[in-house]
């Protein structure tokens, strides 16, 4: 005999959805700084600094979103 069970996620109010609202935007523009930050800091490196680090310039906004974002 199989039995189905389900449960219904009790809707959220309208305060609670905007409290997410500004969650995920506060979490949206830290991250953003985390990447706008990285992108300036290795922008000022030297290319002889990037390749200590293994960096080639042209990978500088891929780290720099890797390191916001996690991509």
């Amino acid at each position: 005999m199989a039995y189905v069970n389900s449960s219904r996620a009790a809707s959220l109010g309208l305060a609670d959805r905007i409290a997410a609202l500004f969650k995920g935007m506060t979490e949206a523009m830290e991250r953003r700084r985390v990447y706008n930050r990285t992108l300036r800091e290795l922008r000022a490196l030297s290319t002889r600094e990037l390749a200590d680090l293994g960096i080639h310039r042209s990978m500088i906004t891929r780290v720099a979103m890797e390191a916001a974002y996690g991509k």
